[in-house]
């Protein structure tokens, strides 16, 4: 799992959200996914879960890919 390659997916795929709104759809702060998208730190696996289920996606896709 490369952290460069998911804070680049995730980044593009909020494309003209906010991430204060993604992050309390998913339950999360906004320093969260913020973090995840600057490649500080990886999301447990239950966020993985939600932030691909918002996105639309898989895990793998999103995570492993």
């Amino acid at each position: 799992m490369d952290l460069q390659k998911v804070s680049e997916r995730l980044t593009k795929l909020r494309g003209d959200e906010s991430q204060a709104k993604v992050a309390e759809v998913i339950g999360i702060s906004a320093s969260a996914l913020s973090m995840y998208e600057c490649g500080e730190r990886m999301p447990r696996d239950e966020i993985k879960v939600k932030l691909a289920a918002y996105y639309k996606t898989t895990v793998e896709a999103l995570f492993y890919a």
